[in-house]
């Protein structure tokens, strides 16, 4: 029963809820900085990165991280949408 209708009727919900945590935690800075520590080379995270290298005045390498959250932002979403055409084609 578990398998043949819960999951099915869950799965759509759970990869969206999934894939929108992920989305947003991409993008996430202050509570992770706090939490992982700010270890150089271990814990930190793309909005961290982003703020060195402005602090370092190195625009264009600040530039091209950002450019790349907002291209993996982009294709999660697409794929969201596409999973969700497909799934609710009957």
């Amino acid at each position: 029963m578990f398998r043949y209708i819960l999951v099915p009727a869950l799965l759509p919900a759970w990869l969206t809820g999934f894939a929108l945590a992920f989305a947003r935690g991409v993008g996430e800075y202050g509570s992770v900085i706090f939490i992982a520590g700010n270890m150089p080379m271990k814990t930190e995270i793309l909005p961290l990165l982003i703020m060195v290298k402005l602090d370092q005045y190195d625009y264009r390498g600040a530039t091209s991280i950002g450019v790349l959250m907002l291209v993996v932002s982009f294709v999660l979403l697409l794929l969201i949408n596409l999973l969700q055409r497909r799934i609710e084609r009957p």
